[in-house]
């Protein structure tokens, strides 16, 4: 990330504090500086809506809205459809990676996971957008 001119700006979801700064730590640690958070999907279509950012990762389990129906909403709206959508979880059931896949997902990742695979994911999904 060194020298590079472009800053990639990132929205952390989840639901729970210490999650979102272990999120945010891994994502320090890896070089990124412009991090932002929210606890739930209404309060991050709030900010994408407010602010320009180049990345979201979205808890799947989440209340009021899950992570589905966040990466659903992102996807509808014409101005956030493209952006890079990593979505975490604790669940490796096949048929919630489908259902991301389905509504749109650009990566998953599985809990736990380090900084290193955080990092080959993001790579991953700027590649592929």
């Amino acid at each position: 990330m060194a020298g590079m001119d472009f800053v990639p700006s990132v929205l952390v979801v989840d639901d729970f504090l210490t999650m979102r700064r272990i999120v945010r730590n891994q994502l320090e640690e890896i070089g990124f500086r412009d991090i932002d958070d929210a606890e739930d999907g209404e309060s991050a279509l709030r900010k994408l809506r407010s602010k320009d950012f180049h990345l979201i990762i979205s808890d799947w389990n989440m209340q009021p809205m899950t992570g589905l129906e966040f990466l659903k909403e992102v996807r509808s709206d014409r101005r956030l459809k493209k952006l890079p959508f990593i979505m975490v979880t604790a669940e490796s059931k096949i048929e919630n990676v489908q259902a991301a896949r389905e509504a749109g997902v650009t990566n998953y990742i599985i809990k736990p996971f380090t900084a290193e695979v955080l990092r080959k994911k993001i790579a991953a999904s700027f590649a592929a957008a």
